[in-house]
C-alpha cells in the first residue's frame, strides 16, 4: 500500500528532471524500455500528432472504443491538474497507487540508463515508459497515444503503430520543427512506419505533401479526410452538436458530441475513421451506429471551451497558437450569442502572442492580461503592451496574477449589464497553462 506522500514524493523526483527540458534522442528512451521488457510490443497502439486537436481527437478515440468494450489506455499531455491525468485507464487517469508502484518499478532502470547517457532521461521520457508499462501491466487491449512535441524524435516514437493519425499541422513550436509548414509536417509524418494505416485531417497542401511522400516510402496506407472521410453536415445542439459524419464504412448519423465548434466536429470524423482502421471497418463494413454515437456522447475535452461557472458563464479553453485561436474564435461567433464577452489571456513568451490577440479582438470587448504559473510564461506587462497595440488602451487590463485576473475580468464582464447575466461571458485562454491555473481556482 502506498499513501499520499509516496505520490508527492515520486511527483516531486519527476520534477527534478525539469518539466520542460527537452532532449530529441529515442536512444535513451529505447534502452529503458528494452531494460523494461519492451512494455509497447504488448498491445497494439494508435499514434496521434498534429498541431492542434491531437488531445480531444485522442479522447474521443478512447471513448468509442471503449464503447465496443474495448479495455483502452491513454496516454496525452500536458496535464492540467496532475501528472497522472496523462496515463488514463479506461478513461480514467491511474490512481496514485499504481502511479507509485509503477514508478518504483522503472526508477531503478532509469538511474541505470541515466549513468551511461550523456544527458539524462527527460520528465516525458519518463512518463512515456510509465504509461507504456502501466499499459502493459493493465493490461490493455489498445494503446490511444499522443505525441509531445514532434514526431520523428519523439519519445513516443517507439511505438511503431498500426494505425497513425495525423490532425491538422500548423505552425507551432517552430524554435524545435522549423518555421515552414514543410518541415514541421516532414517531422510529424515520421511516426508513420512500415505498413501502417494512416488518418489524415486535412491539410494545406505544404503540410500534404511530406504525408504522402512519407507513406509511399514505407508502403503505408492513407484515408484522407474530404477523400475516403468527413463530416457531411453539423447543427448546434444544446450542450454540444449533433454530427452527421462520412466514415470509412459508411453513413454514421445522428452522432452527439458534447464538444462546441466546426474544429471538434472535424477531430471527431478523424477519431470514428481511426476507430474504424483499428476496428477493420472499410468498404464493406460498417461499425454498428448506436454503438458509435454511444461513444461520442460520452466523450469529453477538459480545457477545451469547457464551462465551469454561470451568471456569468467562464469558458476554459487551451489556445496557444493562431491555428488553434481560429477555432476557437469561430465557435465562439457559431455557438454561443454573449451580449459581452471579456478574455484573460496568459501565453507563454516564445508563443505568437500578437496574432492571438489580434484573433480575439473582434469578439471580445476587453481583454484582461496575466502571467501563468510555467517559468517561460511571457511578463503580464510585456503582454499588456502587445494587447494594447491591438485592443487600445482602453480595452486593456493588467492583472499579476490569475486569482486578481479572473476578478477583474468578472467585474467588466458585469459592467454596464443591467439585470439578467445570462449573456455575459468570461473566456479564460492563451495557453494549457493558463487554463490549468484558472481550473484550480474555479472548479475547486
Amino acid at each position: 500500500m502506498t499513501d499520499r506522500s509516496d505520490f508527492v514524493q515520486v511527483d516531486a523526483a519527476l520534477a527534478q528532471r525539469g518539466f520542460t527540458r527537452m532532449v530529441f534522442d529515442l536512444d535513451r528512451i529505447s534502452e529503458l524500455l528494452d531494460l523494461l521488457g519492451s512494455p509497447q510490443r504488448a498491445y497494439p497502439s494508435i499514434h496521434l500528432t498534429g498541431t492542434n486537436g491531437k488531445t480531444s481527437t485522442a479522447r474521443m478515440i478512447d471513448s468509442v472504443l471503449r464503447a465496443f468494450g474495448l479495455h483502452t489506455g491513454r496516454y496525452t499531455s500536458p496535464h492540467l491538474e496532475t501528472v497522472r491525468e496523462r496515463i488514463s485507464l479506461d478513461g480514467e487517469p491511474v490512481s496514485e497507487e499504481r502511479f507509485v508502484s509503477t514508478y518504483r518499478e522503472v526508477a531503478p532502470l532509469a538511474e541505470l540508463v541515466d549513468q551511461r547517457a550523456d544527458e539524462p532521461l527527460t520528465y516525458f521520457d519518463m512518463t512515456t515508459a510509465l504509461a507504456f508499462a502501466t499499459f502493459a501491466d493493465a493490461p490493455v487491449d489498445v494503446a490511444v497515444v499522443e505525441v509531445g512535441l514532434g514526431g520523428a524524435e519523439d519519445a513516443t516514437n517507439v511505438l511503431h503503430a498500426g494505425v497513425c493519425v495525423l490532425t491538422p499541422i500548423g505552425l507551432d513550436h517552430t524554435e524545435w520543427l522549423g518555421d515552414r509548414i514543410e518541415d514541421i509536417a516532414l517531422a510529424k509524418a515520421g511516426i508513420i512506419h512500415k505498413g501502417a494505416t494512416v488518418v489524415a485531417a486535412a491539410q494545406d497542401e505544404e503540410a500534404a505533401r511530406p504525408i504522402l511522400e512519407r507513406c509511399a516510402e514505407v508502403g503505408a496506407t492513407i484515408a484522407r479526410e474530404g477523400a475516403e472521410f468527413g463530416v457531411l453536415r453539423r447543427s448546434v445542439a444544446v450542450g454540444g452538436q449533433v454530427l452527421t459524419l462520412q466514415g470509412l464504412g459508411g453513413v454514421y448519423d445522428e452522432v452527439f458530441i458534447p464538444l462546441h465548434g466546426a474544429h471538434q466536429a472535424q477531430n471527431a470524423a478523424v477519431a470514428l475513421a481511426a476507430v474504424e482502421a483499428f476496428l477493420g471497418a472499410g468498404a464493406n463494413r460498417q461499425l454498428d451506429v448506436a454503438t458509435v454515437r454511444e461513444g461520442f456522447a460520452t466523450a469529453s475535452s477538459p480545457g477545451r471551451l469547457e464551462k465551469v461557472r454561470t451568471a456569468p458563464t467562464v469558458l476554459l479553453d487551451g489556445a496557444h497558437n493562431p491555428h488553434g485561436m481560429a477555432a476557437t474564435v469561430t465557435a465562439l461567433q457559431e455557438e454561443f450569442a454573449f451580449s459581452r464577452l471579456v478574455a484573460v489571456v496568459g501565453v507563454l513568451a516564445d508563443k505568437d502572442a500578437p496574432s492571438l490577440l489580434e484573433l480575439l479582438e473582434p469578439v471580445v470587448d476587453a481583454v484582461v492580461v496575466t502571467r501563468n504559473s510555467s517559468p517561460r510564461a511571457m511578463p503580464a506587462d510585456e503582454l499588456g503592451r502587445l494587447a494594447e497595440e491591438v485592443f487600445g488602451p482602453d480595452r486593456v487590463e493588467v492583472a499579476a496574477d490569475m486569482p486578481d485576473a479572473i476578478e477583474a475580468a468578472v467585474a467588466l464582464a458585469e459592467s454596464d449589464v443591467p439585470g439578467e447575466l445570462s449573456g455575459v461571458g468570461v473566456l479564460i485562454t492563451g495557453s494549457v497553462v493558463t487554463v490549468a491555473d484558472a481550473r484550480r481556482l474555479l472548479k475547486k
